[in-house]
């Protein structure tokens, strides 16, 4: 298995290659306008991620979420989420290197096969970053009519969040 994959990507790289001279295409032209369409794409798509590391940081140093999480933990107490998870679920859909740094603090504390921990990971596959998807891809196509993209988004993301929960109860 090492082995495949270590000639995987030179294997599909040729075949590539001769596609494209059997197609008599220039390939060495039309990886080079590729790369340098990639290019501009980083730099349309730059000022939207700084903006966003901006925002999230302000965000996390703010200590709202601390204040939102003793603000909704009488009401989750009634549900089977423990608190440990709630800046999990609230990060989620901002920042993804955000919720799987609180995912692994969550698996060095409690450990990957425990309730909460296996919470951590079916919360991380039924949810998505709906905030920075948006912020990114409508930014950088300069989308501004955004509303109804951004509740349709946060509502699957509580829908994800209520399926985790319940999955995660259903089957550990």
């Amino acid at each position: 298995m090492e082995i495949i994959s270590k000639i995987i990507l030179p294997i599909f790289i040729i075949v590539i290659v001769f596609y494209g001279v059997k197609k008599r295409v220039n390939v060495y032209d039309a990886f080079l306008e590729g790369a340098k369409e990639g290019l501009v794409t980083t730099f349309n798509i730059f000022p939207a991620v700084i903006a966003m590391i901006f925002a999230i940081n302000i965000f996390l140093d703010s200590n709202f979420l601390a204040f939102l999480i003793k603000l909704i933990s009488p009401l989750l107490g009634r549900i089977t989420m423990p608190l440990e998870i709630i800046p999990m679920a609230l990060l989620r859909p901002v920042s993804g290197t955000a919720s799987l740094a609180i995912m692994n603090d969550i698996f060095k504390n409690f450990g990957p096969d425990s309730f909460i921990g296996r919470l951590a990971s079916v919360l991380q596959g039924c949810t998505d970053t709906t905030i920075y998807v948006i912020a990114l891809y409508f930014g950088t196509v300069k989308i501004t009519k955004i509303k109804h993209a951004l509740w349709g988004g946060l509502f699957a993301d509580l829908v994800g969040i209520g399926a985790a929960i319940i999955l995660t109860n259903l089957f550990f």
